[in-house]
């Protein structure tokens, strides 16, 4: 049985702000967008009779310009605002991937994915920046957990129309796509206009809380403050490792693995997968409350062993039975390793942090960039096994260094709170 601590609230949202529920309903139309498009992107170039390295170019062109402008997109949200560059990121990708659909030419399409990217760095390092801004210490788990929860429900829904919608045009999900960035837009700007967040000028008392919003310098943290804290490198190391064993090796190795190295059908690669998202959906509000009860640090250890331990025992997969056990457990280890290190970063944030959140997910982009090449090379030269030892290295790796980390959770926030979403 579940601590009393961990029991799961009636509603999700009940003690948090309004802001927190909106960043969720944005987070879901952004991931169903995205999950319509993505079947189509590889079809809709190679229609334009590029090969498959071509094909798979334009969808890299995506993931490296949102890499390489996050850091401007925090620059920008520390000059500007959460809320400004937010919306202006969404717009940038509604509008570059409208015109997607538009496309008459490969290289066209290239160059409107690779706004995209740009456009998604800004919304994403702003809302998590925002999301921070607009919640205490002691509600900060569960405000990450239901905003990643929010990207995980729209990944799952958006293929299913995206496969259907590809089916009848390779044009139509770029359309659908840029209209779900429009509603999510348009939810964005009608109630996040009057967020209530924390202060971002210098009190004249030195207490940051009781700053007014407005009036003075300007307060945000810069890279080198929040590096030079143990609880960020580790927090950064956590998300590498995230980006590297789940979103980059878990995807790009556990299809190849069902397939050649234990002779399963496609539909198991899929049963897979659901068992893991199924299991970290279910455990992201337990996985909040534990870490705004327990702790930063014991949910960024828990999380990172369960997952370590995952995948040392895909290494010695050879029957279905071990295999979709395996996978729940990533699901379950993801669960902790995905709202605790945004809830440290939001901790040591002091007003604006563009640029802190910005290079925190440029930890998790790089290691989904390199964590499939690594591996990949080692598939090919030594073993699925020696793959899936190098991903739980990393992962241990993250988490020793958060044992080392203190807890950035300050209790003197951990307290019940009546208000409600307004």
């Amino acid at each position: 049985m579940w601590p009393a601590e961990l029991t799961v609230l009636k509603s999700p949202f009940i003690g948090l702000p309004r802001e927190v529920a909106v960043l969720v309903a944005v987070a879901v139309a952004v991931a169903v967008g995205f999950g319509v498009v993505a079947p189509a992107i590889p079809l809709f170039a190679k229609s334009f009779g590029v090969g498959s390295f071509a094909a798979g170019a334009v969808i890299s062109a995506f993931a490296v310009m949102r890499f390489a402008s996050a850091l401007g997109g925090g620059r920008l949200v520390d000059a500007f605002g959460e809320r400004a560059i937010l919306a202006i990121g969404i717009g940038i990708v509604a509008v570059s991937t409208g015109l997607a659909g538009l496309a008459q030419s490969y290289p066209q399409l290239l160059v409107l994915r690779g706004l995209g990217g740009i456009g998604s760095a800004m919304f994403t390092v702003s809302a998590i920046a925002l999301l921070f801004r607009v919640v205490d210490s002691g509600s900060r788990g569960r405000a990450s957990g239901l905003f990643q929860g929010g990207f995980l429900i729209g990944g799952l829904l958006g293929p299913l129309a995206g496969g259907f919608l590809t089916g009848v045009s390779l044009r139509l999900p770029f359309f659908v796509y840029a209209i779900s960035l429009a509603a999510a837009g348009g939810i964005g700007a009608l109630f996040l206009s009057s967020a209530k967040l924390r202060p971002v000028h210098k009190p004249a008392d030195g207490d940051a809380r009781s700053a007014p919003d407005k009036g003075g310098e300007v307060v945000s943290t810069t890279v080198a403050e929040a590096w030079a804290q143990p609880a960020y490198r580790s927090a950064v190391m956590v998300n590498f490792a995230i980006g590297w064993a789940l979103f980059g090796v878990r995807m790009s190795l556990i299809p190849i693995f069902v397939t050649d190295a234990m002779g399963q059908r496609a539909v198991w690669i899929g049963a897979g997968f659901l068992c893991s998202s199924v299991a970290q959906a279910a455990l992201l509000l337990v996985a909040g409350q534990f870490v705004d009860r327990r702790g930063r640090r014991p949910a960024m250890v828990l999380g990172s062993a369960v997952t370590a331990a995952a995948f040392v025992t895909l290494a010695f997969s050879s029957v279905l039975p071990v295999f979709l056990v395996a996978m729940t457990a990533i699901g379950v280890g993801g669960a902790f390793v995905g709202t605790a290190p945004g809830a440290v970063v939001g901790d040591i944030m002091k007003g604006r942090g563009g640029r802190v959140v910005a290079a925190f997910q440029m930890a998790s982009d790089l290691g989904a960039i390199t964590g499939p090449l690594a591996a990949g090379w080692l598939v090919d030269n030594v073993s699925f096994a020696s793959a899936f030892f190098l991903s739980a290295a990393v992962l241990l790796v993250a988490m020793v260094m958060s044992l080392r980390m203190p807890e950035t959770l300050r209790r003197d926030d951990v307290r019940p709170r009546r208000d409600g979403p307004r």
